[in-house]
């Protein structure tokens, strides 16, 4: 039954929206499913999504509604013809492209996944967050008169062009860069100078704060709603890669490795009676790199349940294991994680703060020890030119028309984006099927355990005290076993009463 994602004019429909046996075609099954909700109609047997199955075969540019989609295929009509039509079109193209099994299999059920997370929400516990704001606040005040007294006179400290001014006319420090506006402040051009002059450190600290306020604390104590929880807005049809990205409030971006930016995770807190179960998964873009590239350097590494790390650092640095200092392995971890990244020998000297040129020895040692890789990334490049697409472990497609531009600079960004698109994007899928694997089983087992946070390569379920330790077992099973590599998938489970305790 074909049904456009538009108003509904009468509580009648409700008998076909719920029926079982009834398979519905929509655009945007989620938005439906909130939209209907409203009026105390549940969406039962999701046949067909249109806005997936073209996010799939056009991951770069897909259609924002029904409307765009019917045009840009050449239809003239808008409604349930058109979703018949394009029902057809794009399950016969999917099957083409050899993406129907990830469709039926993954994308289609994990829309209702997203829309069972968003609609349970996530308890918020917004005396922690009002605490925080107090502390953000007063920081805030503190440094904006450490910065006033060093400038010699007040500005706007968030003016990039006023900024400019203190610091390279009247301080007369070295510019890095101009823009059409005046001097470049953004956060590189801050770094590269902060040794130069004690505002620069407040600056940085200065923005840190006051953008942790307003965009997150600020931000998610007006998301709360009468019940306590926060309900983010996860998108399944956004990013190139095929993750999944949260919006109103953005929950991904808040910066965990700051000790500020942790306590926020303390404020997130599971249901009365119930603990908070989480798991995380273990390098697993390097453990897909490693399937994927068939090098036997890193399938050895983790089959033998070495410290990735170290063991990369003992074989470029040539050195035991057990010499490996502290340093070498934070080198091996930036090479690692950067080669998954397509990182740059200038990237790496500026995350390292070495040269580019031993980042570039780093970078070459790594790949001559990791022939694998190598052969990988080489292979990724010349297929992507010959095919102008990558592909991820499912058959996920990123289309890539920068890879035989003429401009050097688009050319080389499409050839990065070849050679890691296919790690992130199987990445982004064995999540996604984790997700789905981990609903069907709390359903399937009768549990009262709800699955309610997807966020990198973590999952957090709010659970009934009574069915923790099961639902530990339930969720490690699920992430460990939803895909058969050539190295074993890690999950590392655990539980605590808010976020920040199940990290």
């Amino acid at each position: 039954m074909p049904l456009p994602g538009g108003n509904i004019r009468s509580l009648s429909l409700k008998p076909i929206f719920e029926d079982a046996n009834i398979s519905k075609t929509v655009f945007d099954g989620k938005g439906l499913m909130t939209l209907l909700s409203h009026y105390g109609i549940k969406l039962n047997n999701l046949g067909f999504d249109v806005m997936i199955a073209d996010y799939l075969l056009n991951s770069l540019h897909p259609a924002k509604d029904l409307r765009t989609l019917a045009e840009e295929m050449g239809l003239s009509t808008f409604g349930a013809a058109a979703l018949c039509f394009l029902e057809k079109s794009l399950g016969e193209k999917l099957r083409d492209n050899g993406m129907e099994e990830l469709y039926r299999e993954v994308e289609l059920p994990l829309v209702t996944v997203l829309y069972d997370m968003e609609r349970t929400g996530f308890r918020v516990d917004s005396e922690v967050l009002i605490q925080l704001q107090k502390q953000l606040s007063e920081r805030s005040l503190e440094l904006e008169n450490e910065i006033y007294e060093q400038a010699g006179e007040k500005f706007n400290i968030l003016s990039p062009k006023q900024l400019g001014h203190i610091l390279f006319e009247k301080l007369m420090l070295p510019p890095k860069k101009k823009t059409k506006t005046g001097y470049s402040t953004d956060n590189d051009v801050l770094e590269s100078i902060k040794e130069l002059h004690p505002i620069v450190p407040l600056i940085t600290e200065y923005r840190f704060t006051t953008k942790l306020r307003s965009t997150f604390i600020d931000a998610m104590l007006d998301k709360v709603d009468d019940t306590g929880r926060i309900h983010t807005t996860f998108n399944q049809n956004v990013t190139a890669t095929g993750r999944i990205s949260s919006q109103d409030p953005n929950l991904q971006n808040i910066p965990v490795r700051t000790e500020l930016g942790r306590e926020i995770r303390r404020a997130f807190i599971a249901s009365p009676g119930n603990k908070l179960v989480g798991a995380d998964y273990s390098q697993i873009e390097l453990r897909v790199l490693a399937h994927m590239s068939g090098d036997e350097a890193l399938i050895s590494a983790f089959n033998d349940g070495d410290d990735i790390h170290t063991r990369t650092a003992s074989e470029v640095f040539g050195v035991p294991k057990e010499e490996v200092t502290r340093e070498m392995r934070s080198a091996a971890k930036a090479v690692n994680f950067g080669i998954v990244y397509g990182i740059s020998a200038y990237g790496l000297s500026e995350q390292l703060g070495i040269g580019p040129k031993k980042a570039q020895q780093y970078i070459d040692r790594y790949l001559d020890r990791c022939s694998g890789v190598r052969d990988f990334m080489h292979n990724a490049v010349e297929m992507g030119k010959q095919r102008s697409y990558a592909e991820t472990i499912m058959g996920r497609r990123r289309q890539l028309p920068e890879i035989n531009s003429a401009n050097y600079n688009t050319r080389s960004f499409g050839e990065r984006v070849a050679m890691n698109m296919p790690i992130q994007g199987s990445a982004a899928d064995i999540i996604k099927v984790a997700m789905v694997r981990v609903s069907e089983r709390l359903k399937a087992e009768g549990l009262k355990a709800k699955l309610i946070l997807q966020i990198h390569d973590e999952l957090i379920i709010d659970t009934p005290l009574d069915e923790v330790e099961r639902v530990e077992r339930l969720l490690g099973e699920c992430m460990c076993n939803v895909v058969k590599l050539s190295v074993p998938l890690a999950a590392e489970v655990s539980s605590g009463e808010n976020w920040l305790e199940t990290k």
